[in-house]
């Protein structure tokens, strides 16, 4: 089992669920502080050493309670996007192809793929794809590939 310093170093002092900076020195118990996240294990099992995520106690503690949510930037243009988390899920069970969005330009689909592929790269960062700008229909689609 990593430490908690070893989790946030690794992850960038990142929280993995809402993308939002956590802070090393705040205490483990106020909402905004540290926690690491043991990811999907049976209980009374240890996490896989790696598998451990940083997240801040608040996040954590409500991912308990319901499905994790992971919005996506409110500074996208994007029409109708997928749910992040259960995207991932499936991409990370049968593989293949998704399109995960609609842009009205090419520009806006730019943007929402580099964005994209950043915020996984830190929410599934075991999931190998490819996000891609698709013309289709008069708008560009937003597409993900495992690769």
């Amino acid at each position: 089992m990593s430490t908690l310093d070893e989790v946030g170093q690794r992850d960038g002092w990142r929280c993995w669920l809402c993308d939002e900076p956590v802070d090393p020195d705040a205490s483990v118990n106020a909402d905004r502080g540290p926690s690491i996240d043991g990811g999907a294990t049976p209980k009374g099992k240890k996490p896989a050493p790696g598998s451990e995520r940083l997240a801040h106690r608040a996040c954590n503690t409500r991912k308990g309670a319901i499905k994790p949510v992971v919005p996506w930037s409110p500074d996208l243009f994007v029409i109708e996007p997928a749910p992040i988390v259960a995207t991932v899920e499936r991409l990370t069970r049968k593989g293949g192809r998704e399109v995960v969005g609609r842009c009205p330009s090419r520009s806006d689909g730019d943007e929402a793929a580099t964005w994209l592929a950043d915020r996984l790269s830190r929410f599934a960062p075991g999931l190998r794809v490819e996000v891609s700008v698709e013309p289709g229909g008069g708008q560009f689609l937003l597409v993900l590939r495992t690769l």
